[in-house]
């Protein structure tokens, strides 16, 4: 792998780039908290050689939108089935965009 190779990855929202030392730092939690998410598997970190939790900016997002829940008074049980339900909510909705573009496209009247 090449220098180039390293860094490209860097850009990519799913490549675990973050210690759980410094996740937990980025978002003002502790490393318990975390660890709850993980319990409650809203996410997984990945794992290095040695065994450490790794985080993807993706993930760190979404612990991000954990974190303002519990903030507002949520357990953390509940902002888990919070996000998950209002990513199962953007997921289906991009889904019916994808359906509509279609339809349209296949409704549209032949060029003369």
């Amino acid at each position: 792998m090449t220098a180039d190779d390293s860094f490209s990855r860097l850009d990519d929202d799913d490549y675990p780039a973050f210690t759980m030392g410094r996740a937990a730092e980025m978002l003002g939690a502790t490393q318990g908290f975390l660890r709850a998410l993980g319990e409650a598997r809203l996410i997984t970190p990945l794992r290095s050689q040695g065994g450490h939790r790794r985080y993807s900016r993706y993930q760190l997002r979404i612990a991000a939108r954990a974190r303002e829940l519990v903030d507002q008074g949520a357990s953390i049980e509940a902002a888990c089935r919070i996000v998950i339900l209002e990513d199962q909510l953007e997921e289906a909705e991009r889904i019916n965009a994808e359906y509509r573009r279609a339809a349209g496209s296949s409704n549209a009247p032949a060029a003369a």
